[in-house]
């Protein structure tokens, strides 16, 4: 009994002690609460003075501006601009390596990858002779040259560009050149206003092993008029152009000058790898590769084999140049009087843009050829974004150099670049002064743009006298255009006798007028890709939807007499043989998976389709399976989606009935 008490008493006493304390507690936190209340309506009375403060960092003046996050990615100081930061690391980059830049510069890395579109600081790391791979074939090494070559002056233009990407294409150049063919380098400075590109650059280039002479613009005025200055001073018999970010490789120069003594009229490109502006990696890209133009005179890089190499060349040669409709622009060696025989550079080109698009029709219309020799490799870097200011801005500039390629060399086709391409109108023809190119035409005695379509590029995806251009909309039988179309094509004599798309081409273009003032872009459903956004290189899933433009003009087809149906970018419309237990599921009409997708075009049977006129249904040559449109479930979004597949064929499906509306491509 006495025991439990003093555990009793022990407990009550910590109870009261808990108690007091915690009432001790609250007063003070209350007297503080009431202390702070005082106190800043007191500043508010008689505020302070901030406190004057040393700052860590100079004062320095904003020279442009980012929008980001505080010093990181903040606003870019002069010194930022004019910074030299390279330091070369022994073995960094080499034999074409991915750099690494330690987590501590990371931050820094960041801020000044805006300077120049690429990761500056792996540049820096890199020495200026850093070791390249040999990266041609066995037979491109075993080849041998006759002697005799044409010597070359290698021009490069540069716009502030970095120290080390600079100096490192000018060392490539000079370390992988035989000094007989090198006769000099000439560089064009396109009115850079980085400190390090003027007297530093000067005094470097004076001690190369290369007679190396710099001239600069007295104003910024572009890729044209700066190659141009370059020429004029050269001395070699031929002329190698490269951008500032390149890195020549083992044997470059010796196939380009070989090619150009068999002809001198050929444009001769070497193939052109990729040096990523993240880590200056240097990746070897494939010999048998060819350019063309996309339906804006975008150039695009395919990879379908080619019928036409090299005349009289075997076509097992693998060392052969291969003949290419179109040429990036920014690397190729031409003879230096053949380049003034053809007219050289249209000096009206501001800035840069289009002057590759130009330089390709006028070579091949003109009697020359554009070739890419398998044999040469040079590295280029590829940046997402331009780094340069365009004086005028950057569409004005693109779109005005655009129409006046158009406008000299397309004939017909220079209305079908203007009414689809963004920023042009038709009016472009009247703003643009061509007259001395047209009169330059006449001189040469230059072949139409048709027979560059039909000689130069069979395989273009490009609109045609005897080919469909403009939508495929689905005959849901509602909209007016679907019911006008549909009563058009059970008027037709003979309709059931006819599966030739010519007949189709030609039945369609009478009502031309009417269906495409019928359609109604909002009600039509057209058929598109199923993603707004589908990389080119990609393989997309087909759906419809409403007929307004899409962003990248894959919601116009062209249809060839033979069947394929083509849209932008060399994407065709292609069946994919499905696995054997999605073909039963197709017979029976279940099918959830879509077996028909927009991929490169190729000569293939998977691309050729039928137009049954009496039907409205295409469907696939081989499988004989008609174009669906069904809704599908996405297994990956879980959800449900419409999407276009190939099945069964069956005349009464009205998801199967598709009409051809023409869209006006030339004047």
């Amino acid at each position: 009994m006495g025991l439990r008490f003093q555990q009793l008493k022990k407990l009550w006493l910590l109870y009261l002690f808990l108690l007091f304390f915690a009432f001790f507690m609250f007063a003070i936190s209350i007297n503080l609460y009431v202390t702070s209340i005082q106190s800043a309506d007191s500043e508010l009375r008689h505020p302070k003075p901030p406190p004057k403060r040393r700052s860590l960092w100079p004062h320095k003046n904003i020279v442009a501006h980012y929008i980001g996050k505080g010093d990181i990615f903040g606003n870019m100081t002069a010194d930022d601009y004019n910074i030299n930061l390279f330091q070369p690391i022994n073995g960094e980059g080499a034999d074409g390596r991915p750099v690494v830049v330690p987590p501590r510069d990371r931050f820094r890395m960041q801020r000044f990858f805006r300077l120049n579109s690429f990761n500056l600081l792996a540049s820096d790391r890199i020495p200026l002779n850093r070791t390249l791979k040999d990266y041609r074939t066995p037979e491109c090494r075993d080849k041998k040259y006759a002697s005799g070559l044409p010597s070359t002056s290698v021009i490069i233009v540069f716009h502030n560009e970095a120290w080390s990407v600079l100096l490192r294409t000018i060392t490539s150049v000079i370390n992988r050149s035989p000094r007989h063919l090198l006769k000099e380098i000439i560089l064009v400075d396109d009115a850079s206003d980085r400190s390090y590109l003027k007297r530093q650059l000067d005094s470097y280039v004076k001690v190369l092993a290369v007679p190396t002479r710099i001239f600069r613009m007295k104003k910024r005025s572009g890729l044209v008029p700066a190659r141009l200055l370059g020429a004029e001073h050269a001395r070699g018999d031929v002329l190698t152009f490269l951008d500032a970010h390149c890195e020549c490789s083992r044997g470059w120069l010796e196939p380009l000058l070989s090619r150009i003594k068999e002809s001198r009229k050929v444009v001769i490109c070497p193939v052109i790898d990729i040096i990523s502006d993240d880590n200056f990696s240097y990746t070897k890209t494939f010999e048998n590769h060819w350019g063309g133009f996309n339906w804006q005179l975008s150039f695009r890089w395919f990879s379908s084999e080619r019928k036409q190499q090299m005349p009289n060349s075997s076509s097992k040669d693998g060392t052969a140049p291969i003949a290419s409709p179109g040429m990036a622009g920014g690397l190729f060696a031409i003879d230096r009087k053949y380049f003034y025989e053809m007219g050289s550079y249209d000096a009206n080109m501001r800035v840069w843009g289009g002057e590759n698009v130009e330089m390709s029709f006028r070579i091949w219309q003109c009697g020359g050829r554009v070739e890419i020799s398998p044999c040469s490799h040079v590295g280029h870097v590829f940046r997402s974004s331009t780094p340069y200011t365009f004086p005028g801005g950057m569409s004005e500039v693109l779109t005005d150099n655009l129409a006046r390629a158009a406008t000299v060399w397309m004939d017909d086709w220079q209305y079908f670049v203007m009414l689809y391409t963004s920023g042009l109108t038709l009016g472009a023809k009247d703003k643009v002064n061509v007259t001395e190119r047209v009169a330059l035409r006449e001189k040469l005695q230059c072949k139409p743009f048709s027979w560059y379509l039909e000689n130069i590029w069979p395989e273009h995806f490009f609109p045609a006298p005897d080919r469909f251009f403009g939508k495929i909309i689905w005959l849901d039988g509602e909209t007016e255009c679907a019911q006008a179309y549909s009563k058009h094509m059970k008027n037709l004599p003979g309709r059931a006798l006819s599966r030739e798309w010519k007949r189709a081409f030609e039945e369609i273009e009478t009502k031309s007028d009417e269906l495409l003032s019928l359609i109604d872009l909002e009600r039509d459903k057209c058929l598109r890709p199923l993603k707004e956004d589908v990389p080119r290189s990609s393989l997309s899933p087909v759906t419809v939807g409403d007929c307004t433009s899409h962003a990248q003009s894959m919601d116009m087809f062209v249809i060839t007499p033979r069947g394929q149906i083509m849209t932008n970018d060399n994407v065709c419309l292609t069946y994919r043989q499905p696995k054997l237990g999605v073909i039963k599921m197709l017979k029976n009409r279940n099918a959830t998976t879509s077996n028909v997708i927009l991929s490169q075009c190729a000569n293939d049977s998977s691309q050729l389709w039928i137009y049954d006129m009496d039907t409205q249904q295409i469907s696939h040559r081989e499988s004989k399976l008609c174009l669906t449109l069904k809704a599908a479930t996405n297994s990956r979004l879980q959800k449900v989606e419409k999407v276009v597949l190939s099945m069964e064929c069956d005349f009464k499906d009205i998801t199967q009935k598709w009409g051809l509306i023409p869209l006006p491509w030339r004047m």
